[in-house]
């Protein structure tokens, strides 16, 4: 995942089409969304207060990545049901 390039225009890996850098893209927004979830989880369940601490700067680590590929899928003009149903839950 080295090549991975993220930038305000395109999220790219060299010697890929178009098509498949957008359904990488796609997959990573999956996984950030999996990812923010989890640490959503984890913060309800934390007990003391280096827990708390730990998963709110996880959960918003997580929600910032969820944004920021959600805007670069917006830039790439990507639209699938799934960000729609995900934007609409929040």
């Amino acid at each position: 995942m080295s090549e991975l390039k993220i930038s305000p225009q395109l999220f790219q890996r060299k010697g890929r089409t178009e098509e498949e850098d957008k359904q990488d893209l796609l997959k990573e927004i999956r996984k950030a969304h999996l990812q923010w979830v989890s640490a959503q989880h984890h913060f309800e369940h934390a007990l003391e207060q280096d827990e708390i601490d730990y998963a709110i700067y996880a959960m918003e680590a997580a929600e910032k990545r969820y944004e920021m590929l959600l805007r670069q899928a917006k830039t790439l003009k990507i639209v699938t049901t799934y960000i729609h149903v995900v934007k609409e839950v929040q």
